[in-house]
């Protein structure tokens, strides 16, 4: 297994040569890789959300090669390198483990969390982020990053202490956004639409759903069931925009009660 990091650290090393290496490899930057990046743990997420083995390998070899991509660029600019990613992660691993690592006291999965965050707030008061909600990463995809900012506010009891309560407040913030489309004020709809998405993310907290899996798998539900309307077109040799909204909602329709009764 050495041997063979030791080889992927050495291809990176040549690609990113000045001298021979791969022009678009040699100008990228830090900035310029970081969408491959998300990109790549999204094809990961994907993979494994089809269940497809083979694919998740090559994904994962492809995240893989964005974090060599990364230390590589910082190696050059004598930041620090791989090795020190991989002994950075070692040390993270062991001290916010010390159920394993260390006394052994037979946490359970769920108050091993409560000590997880108990160690990383440490942390964060080590690296003088003294905010709730300092580290927080803004490049986190908005949704999941309202779940996040909701529930790290609710550890300080910065929280609706009941269910009812967020459902009342999404009522409340359905009913403005309704207002502003009403007088026709877009920029303020902008922002109660965000309101309420903020409010909703908060809710999924609430019941212990990830927001971004409940709508991946929305998402995967409308391309399913639009799949079928296409499909129930094509046997009379027509396509959607060749028919109309009722037809197509009548199929909708079909593929609903077939996913009730799968």
């Amino acid at each position: 297994m050495s041997a063979r990091i030791d080889r992927l650290l050495t291809i990176m090393a040549r690609l990113r040569d000045p001298d021979g290496g791969c022009p678009w490899d040699v100008e990228q930057t830090f900035a310029t890789i970081a969408p491959y990046t998300i990109e790549e743990a999204y094809e990961v997420a994907d993979a494994i959300e089809r269940g497809d083995m083979g694919e998740l390998k090559e994904e994962l070899g492809d995240l893989l090669f964005q974090v060599v991509f990364h230390a590589r660029m910082a190696e050059e600019q004598g930041a620090f390198a791989f090795d020190d990613v991989v002994a950075a992660l070692e040390d993270k691993l062991v001290r916010r483990h010390p159920h394993v690592f260390g006394d052994g006291d037979g946490r359970t999965a769920r108050e091993q969390t409560v000590a997880w965050e108990a160690i990383k707030a440490a942390e964060r008061k080590e690296k003088a982020k003294t905010g709730v909600l300092d580290d927080v990463p803004v490049g986190l995809p908005a949704l999941t990053r309202a779940h996040k900012l909701t529930k790290r506010a609710a550890r300080v009891g910065f929280d609706w202490p009941t269910l009812t309560e967020v459902l009342d407040k999404a009522r409340e913030e359905l009913a403005e956004l309704e207002a502003e489309i009403a007088a026709n004020d877009l920029d303020k709809a902008r922002e109660e639409i965000g309101d309420f998405l903020f409010v909703l993310a908060n809710l999924a907290r609430k019941l212990d759903v990830e927001p971004e899996d409940a709508l991946r798998a929305a998402n995967a539900k409308f391309v399913r069931r639009f799949a079928h309307i296409e499909a129930r077109l094509a046997e009379t040799g027509r396509t959607p925009d060749q028919s109309t909204l009722k037809e197509m909602d009548a199929f909708w329709n079909e593929a609903r009660a077939a996913d009730k009764t799968a």
